[in-house]
């Protein structure tokens, strides 16, 4: 298997780190680690997350890194991080 992030999914890691550094900047560098790390586990287990069938035929899931969802799709040999937020957030 191999990971690949969409440019979605790091515009979002950017969004993301952008809001919390105003706040702290140490954590907003460690979250971003953390949520850029996480999908790394998908490699061993990819269909581990929840399957979303509001996207059959397409084989989206979503796996939940503390208080973010990630939303990733499966296509034969590869995963890719489609999205990714806060579970506050209006989504």
């Amino acid at each position: 298997m191999e990971l690949r992030w969409t440019s979605k999914a790091l515009s979002d890691l950017a969004r993301l780190y952008d809001f919390l550094v105003s706040v702290n900047k140490p954590a907003a560098a460690r979250t971003a680690q953390a949520l850029a790390a996480a999908p790394a586990s998908l490699l061993v287990n990819p269909r581990i997350g929840e399957k979303l069938d509001e996207f059959d035929p397409r084989e989206v899931r979503r796996i939940l890194d503390g208080k973010y969802e990630i939303r990733y799709e499966i296509q034969e040999s590869t995963i890719y991080v489609l999205r990714l937020w806060h579970t506050r957030e209006d989504r």
